[in-house]
């Protein structure tokens, strides 16, 4: 059981994590062509310097913590999950923190509430005085 160790971390983080899309209504998932982006980005950017590190010696994984499926490059596949998981509930938080702290989860492609303060039309618009 101790080579289900890295993915039972994995596994904790994603159910940890994952809750917060149809609770908190954070439309992560709605907004995937975004999400896949970023989790690219992440993949490989940090798993080329992880293979690198492995092919150098700088780097290496306990055998007998992973399953020991092996990708390119010796990157275990727990290691890709990684890269995967942990960034996606990382932005799962910080919109979960947007909503509940009431900040619309805009990122360009939704319409403002109109009169809100981040609504552009709304900052041109002379303020009443009472």
């Amino acid at each position: 059981m101790r080579h289900l160790t890295y993915l039972a971390v994995l596994a904790a983080c994603l159910i940890g994590a994952l809750w917060v899309e149809p609770v908190l209504h954070v439309n992560v998932l709605r907004r995937w062509r975004r999400l896949v982006v970023t989790l690219a980005v992440v993949v490989l950017i940090f798993g080329g310097w992880d293979v690198a590190a492995i092919a150098a010696g700088h780097w290496r994984y306990d055998p007998a913590q992973i399953l020991g499926v092996r990708l390119l490059g010796q990157l275990p596949l727990e290691e890709l999950l990684f890269f995967l998981i942990v960034p996606f509930a990382s932005i799962l938080g910080f919109e979960a923190v947007r909503a509940v702290r009431g900040a619309a989860a805009r990122a360009g492609d939704e319409t403002p509430a109109a009169g809100r303060i981040d609504d552009p039309a709304a900052r041109s618009r002379p303020q009443r005085r009472s």
